[in-house]
């Protein structure tokens, strides 16, 4: 063995195998895969391998387009082909039609990447699919490209470019342990000796926490038994001249392929079963686990009567193995939170047709420190503090239960709720709050009429939409109060603290003591990497002069590990997380300035603590932080609050509050008042596919400052141009919210992807950001957006249509 190299990828199954090759890709050929037994046998050996276009945004549906693209190179390599069934088609059914509504706006958002699916009723269903009754079926969605793949051969295949193109794989090579050194570099230690890298990857399947333990992660990361039978010859398949389609069936929750003249069945039963919770046998391998045909009845049932034809025959093998989830079903894929040079490729429950894809995008994170697409919604560092074990078993068992059924919009399935809560969440769910997720924090989403209230899930505007419009109008022409929590806060002290985030952000960060200001940290490739606000505190008896940096709460990892790696060691800067301690209470109206002086002593005048302000002072008796800032376009103050004191300022805001009738209002109305108002939201408007140019953010960036994170690289793509650009569109019709993903049109032809979509209550306009291709982005182009099949009229606006010179946020 090596006892030196640049990667050590741990772990070969597709995860593994896909990641060594795709480095070889990226031009790195020092790189090394151990493997604790021979390839691929852990769950790869036994998936049952289908290679779906499907995918639930754009990312996805890009990184399975690769997969498709490499399987079908690889099965066509003279040298060594593979077995590869291209293109046999997939039909994903539906009984509702807000199943089909979905499965129309997936369509509008697939051919963004250039992937066109098919809408297709119950008949045509039929009619590719010779098997299948039409009982309770309303139609589905077509995938020409569906296929499966034979799971051994793709991973010898991979091995074996990787091999060519100079790495090694090393088999029946046990890691028994990790560690990483003060310049970052690590050793692998094996049972045959140890290995000296600069980058560890965890690609270790179901025993990823094994690994993990090592260097003193845990990953949430939860196997599930998972059941499939393969049925004796069926004479329909046998006698049919053609490869009978793939199917995914929400309705009785299976799936099915064919398998030499036979069915591949597969089963998502309800009455679920985790597995390996306490442990895993080291001798668990190329290994499954006891048959348990009895637990999938129910399901099996439901087959029966979608395929009647699996009655009339026999079952030749039973398969009941091991797959892994995640707390929401996506991949880990990216950097482990709080290490450095440590990645990880983890949770892959759809693994042998996405592998292909999940090692092309993380090889690319590890060579360029970044990917051709924004990789958000695999990235480990999405879940945080809150993700332990128990809570991953909890949303894997909820999310193999519904494992073809899609999340709606403002859908919050209920496992593991509440994660994380503050002391006013009981309080605020007793005054009729309906509740969404945050980063695992329950965030208030809207006041309901009464405990009854259930809007209805689908894609078009609901029963809340009278709701969100009073909370809004309240807060334009009084006052409202909503508790923000979770938000991300850093506090950063030390004597070079300026230096540091002036080196960090692209544009000017205000030094003043006792000021807030807004600014964007770029990536090396002068991207968007963040949003924050910079708070500077004089020294008090809280604390020495030091920073608030504060970002999104979904950031919390995310931003900590950015900051953290780009510390300089002769620095003085000491970075603290805050996150976890405070919660901010958000007061905003034109009234908001007479509510806080009613129950905090000081000047509050606009002379006296204006527009981008921020103080310390008592809230009643509580210790506080105010700011002035506003997400809604209305004067509002950012009231920070350590939590053991967040009730009394509660108290204190309400009562002081009464004489105005101050209403609650919640995050739906926040939306919509910050897309009136021209405000972005990290990782759907703000990705690190575009840069601040683009974005529409050349106010925030100042080249001439002198050096920055990203700034060569920006100053270069400036010069060539943008590749497309956020505008922002009035949508013409009164029905739907354009959905982020949406196909924008222009002649029959896409030319740009919606981010953001909704209503504006306060200018009467249905509004939507998208970035769409530079000819097409002047003020007044009129666009069509496919909005769940329906060709919808939309023109781009100016940005910021309410109150566009920002009076009434600084009044």
């Amino acid at each position: 063995m090596k006892s030196r190299t640049k990667v050590v990828v741990i772990g070969g199954g597709i995860a593994g195998c896909s990641t060594l090759y795709h480095l070889t890709q990226e031009g790195w050929s020092d790189v090394v895969l151990v493997e604790r037994n021979e390839l691929t046998s852990g769950t790869t050996w036994h998936s049952a391998a289908q290679v779906t276009n499907f995918g639930m945004n754009q990312t996805m549906v890009g990184l399975k387009s690769h997969s498709i693209r490499l399987y079908k190179e690889l099965a066509d390599d003279p040298d060594y082909p593979i077995n590869y069934h291209h293109a046999d088609g997939g039909i994903r059914l539906a009984n509702t039609e807000a199943q089909m509504q979905g499965y129309r706006h997936f369509t509008s958002m697939a051919r963004g990447m250039d992937v066109h699916f098919e809408v297709i009723d119950a008949e045509e269903c039929a009619r590719r699919h010779p098997l299948i009754s039409t009982d309770n079926l309303v139609g589905g969605l077509w995938d020409p490209l569906d296929g499966d793949i034979d799971p051994a051969q793709l991973c010898q295949a991979l091995a074996r470019r990787a091999r060519k193109a100079g790495a090694e794989v090393y088999r029946n090579t046990p890691v028994t342990g990790l560690v990483q050194h003060s310049d970052d570099t690590w050793t692998v230690q094996t049972e045959h000796g140890d290995i000296d890298c600069d980058i560890v990857v965890n690609a270790c399947g179901y025993r990823v926490n094994e690994v993990g333990a090592m260097m003193g992660v845990q990953h949430p990361v939860a196997s599930m038994e998972h059941q499939y039978f393969l049925t004796e010859e069926i004479a329909a398949i046998r006698d049919a001249g053609h490869r009978m389609p793939l199917l995914r069936c929400p309705i009785s929750d299976y799936y099915c392929r064919q398998e030499k003249n036979g069915l591949l069945v597969g089963f998502y039963e309800q009455d679920c079963k985790t597995w390996g919770m306490d442990g895993i046998d080291p001798n668990f391998v190329n290994a499954l686990c006891p048959d348990d045909l009895d637990r999938v009845t129910d399901v099996l049932e439901g087959a029966f009567a979608r395929m009647p034809a699996l009655m009339e025959v026999g079952i030749h093998t039973v398969v009941n193995g091991p797959i892994t989830y995640t707390i929401d079903g996506a991949p880990l894929v990216g950097p482990i939170p709080g290490k450095r040079n440590a990645f990880c490729i983890i949770g892959l429950r759809a693994g042998l047709g996405e592998g292909g894809g999940h090692g092309w995008l993380l090889a690319q994170q590890i060579v360029h420190g970044e990917a051709c697409y924004d990789t958000w919604c695999l990235d480990p560092r999405r879940f945080t503090g809150h993700a332990n074990v128990e809570l991953t078993a909890l949303k894997a068992i909820e999310d193999y239960q519904n494992e073809f059924r899609f999340h709606f919009p403002h859908e919050h399935r209920p496992a593991g709720r509440p994660a994380k809560t503050t002391p006013l969440t009981p309080v605020l769910a007793a005054e009729g709050a309906e509740f969404t997720v945050v980063n695992g924090w329950e965030r208030v989403d809207y006041i309901k009429p009464h405990p009854e209230f259930e809007p209805t899930l689908g894609f078009d505007f609901d029963e809340s939409f009278d709701i969100v419009a009073s909370e809004v109008q309240n807060v334009q022409t009084n006052v409202g109060l909503a508790e923000v929590n979770g938000f991300n806060r850093i506090e950063i002290t030390g004597s070079d603290r300026h230096a540091f985030l002036d080196r960090v952000f692209c544009g000017t960060v205000t030094k003043r003591e006792g000021r807030v200001g807004l600014g964007y940290l770029l990536n090396h490739h002068g991207m968007i990497k963040a949003e924050a606000t910079v708070a500077n505190l004089p020294a008090s008896d809280r604390g020495p002069a030091r920073v608030w940096y504060g970002s999104a709460a979904a950031s919390e990892y995310h931003d900590m590990d950015w900051l953290d790696q780009h510390l300089r060691a002769d620095e003085d800067v000491c970075l603290r997380s805050l996150t976890n301690d405070q919660t901010i209470l958000v007061l905003a109206g034109p009234n908001a300035r007479a509510v806080l002086a009613g129950c905090a002593r000081g000047d509050w005048s606009a002379d006296a603590f204006p527009w981008l302000s921020v103080r310390e002072c008592f809230v009643g008796i509580a210790p506080a932080t105010v700011m002035n800032l506003s997400f809604s376009g209305e004067l509002a103050y950012e009231i920070h609050v350590p939590n053991s004191s967040l009730y009394a300022a509660y108290l204190a805001l309400r009562q002081a509050g009464c004489v105005f009738d101050m209403r609650l209002f919640g995050a739906r109305a926040v939306e919509s008042m910050r897309m009136e108002k021209g405000f972005l939201h990290w990782k759907a408007d703000l990705i690190t596919e575009f840069d601040p140019y683009e974005t529409g953010l050349a106010r925030f960036v100042k080249p001439q400052k002198g050096d920055f994170i990203g700034r060569e690289a920006l100053v270069e793509r400036r010069e060539k141009g943008p590749s497309k650009c956020l505008v922002t569109l009035s949508v013409q019709t009164d029905q739907a919210p354009a959905h982020g993903g949406a196909s924008v049109m222009q002649e029959g032809r896409v030319v740009g992807t919606v981010t953001s979509g909704e209503w504006g209550h306060r200018t009467g306009l249905n509004l939507a950001y998208a970035f769409v291709e530079p000819d097409c982005a002047d003020i007044g182009t009129k666009h069509e957006i496919d909005m769940c099949g329906t060709r919808v009229e939309a023109m781009i606006i100016a940005p910021s249509p309410y109150d566009s010179q920002f009076e009434r946020m600084q009044s």
